[in-house]
């Protein structure tokens, strides 16, 4: 995979109505398209009611609630690498991500998750850290970049682009990184299976 673009979901952790993460997303897919290493599908977890009671292990879940993960699971085994867009509720992240995240195993699988948070004073840093070890358990690698929008609605003008061009630079070193993992795991994959 090392000449092929990567396949990188980025997904869109909040659900509420009055949301800005689709805002953030869309900009941060215009950046991952641009930068040429990348080939962005926006996940946005608001077009799947995934259900919070989950069938007991190794069991099957009913049809109606297959029908509604199997919006988000493909697109997720898809991908070679994740962008998780999420906004900081009360020091963590939204109930809607960690459901989708549970919903799913080895699509994380040795694969690189990179994040861009957004929020009030704090940028949405605090969810952030939340994240990394739920993702570490999944066997996920969490990158060292982020993006952080502190008071984000603020930041952003009517394009649906950063006002300041510190963003872009940030998502570049992001990307680069995420790049990076995204063909090195993906090497080890074909080489190996991951014993996890």
């Amino acid at each position: 995979m090392s000449e092929a673009r990567v396949r990188v979901a980025v997904i869109v952790g909040s659900v509420r109505g009055g949301r800005f993460g689709p805002v953030v997303a869309g900009w941060v897919a215009g950046v991952a398209d641009a930068h040429g290493g990348f080939e962005a599908d926006v996940v946005d977890l608001a077009e799947a009611d995934l259900p919070l009671a989950m069938p007991a292990f190794g069991a099957e879940p009913p049809a109606a609630v297959a029908a509604e993960v199997a919006k988000v699971t493909p697109r997720l085994e898809a991908a070679d690498a994740f962008v998780v867009v999420t906004p900081e509720y009360n020091h963590s992240y939204p109930a809607s991500l960690k459901n989708a995240i549970d919903w799913h195993r080895p699509e994380w699988r040795a694969k690189p998750v990179a994040f861009v948070s957004y929020g009030g004073i704090s940028g949405g840093l605090r969810a952030v850290e939340h994240l990394r070890p739920v993702f570490a358990e999944l066997h996920a690698v969490t990158i060292r970049e982020t993006v952080s929008f502190h008071g984000a609605q603020g930041c952003f003008g009517e394009d649906g682009v950063p006002n300041d061009d510190a963003a872009g630079v940030a998502a570049k070193a992001l990307l680069d990184q995420l790049g990076w993992w995204a063909r090195s795991l993906a090497e080890a994959r074909a080489a190996r299976p991951y014993p996890g």
